[in-house]
């Protein structure tokens, strides 16, 4: 008897996928793009908290128009403790009480007009190590956004290490080593209160101000400063970032 040979079923022709709309695929593809570039930054923000940057961009940017900056690295221990607090009376006493935001001096700020300064250190720092100089809506949004990621991250101790070692203190004399230097020719470990509480005093406008040729109007500044930093030593606003 002939064996009858069973008929195989045919394949089923596979369905081709539809092709996105052009704008769907542009969506997926920014927002893809989007979760990339988060990762990246919340990466090099967690790493940042025991590598320390390298070169602003302001700092890049100066060195190409000066054709070379003043910058050493120097951990907190090598710098006079007076240095830290001085820093803070001058720019934000509320340091230690607040996670990135001083609301008290936002709230004096728009009151005043704007004509008052009210960025915290750890926004200073965010604007110095992870974004551009200059005032525009899209560079603050950014601050606003990487501000607390940061204070989430790093210690207070750390945001102050970073501030000291990144602020500029004269036209390409940046961080405290090179500021203690080039002012007045000694360590960051050796320096005074007076000369601590000056340098603190150029820091809004480091290229106009001269920590060792100080005017009438810095050494006013300077001496507030120096009581300031007194006043957060005792009352306790300096213990979030001494030992």
């Amino acid at each position: 008897m002939a064996k009858t040979s069973k008929k195989k079923p045919a394949r089923k022709p596979r369905k081709e996928k539809a092709k996105l709309p052009f704008w769907r695929r542009w969506r997926r593809w920014v927002f893809r793009t989007f979760l990339v570039v988060i990762a990246l930054v919340l990466g090099l923000i967690a790493l940042n908290q025991v590598i320390n940057p390298g070169q602003t961009f302001y700092m890049r940017s100066e060195a190409k128009r000066l054709g070379g900056v003043d910058h050493i690295w120097v951990p907190l221990e090598e710098v006079a403790p007076v240095m830290a607090r001085s820093v803070v009376a001058a720019e934000d006493a509320n340091f230690c009480l607040h996670w990135g935001f001083d609301v008290e001096a936002i709230r004096a700020a728009l009151e005043e007009g704007g004509g008052r300064g009210a960025s915290t250190i750890s926004q200073q720092v965010v604007k110095n190590v992870y974004l551009w100089q200059g005032r525009n809506w899209l560079r603050k949004a950014l601050e606003a956004v990487l501000t607390p990621v940061v204070e989430t991250f790093w210690t207070k101790r750390r945001i102050i290490e970073v501030y000291l070692n990144v602020a500029e203190f004269d036209e390409g004399v940046f961080g405290i080593d090179a500021a203690a230097q080039h002012y007045f020719g000694v360590t960051p470990a050796k320096l005074t209160p007076v000369q601590a509480a000056r340098l603190a005093a150029v820091l809004p406008n480091p290229k106009a101000r001269s920590a060792s040729k100080p005017t009438k109007t810095l050494r006013r500044r300077a001496q507030r400063i120096l009581d300031g930093a007194e006043t957060i030593r005792r009352d306790g606003r300096a213990a979030c970032f001494e030992d």
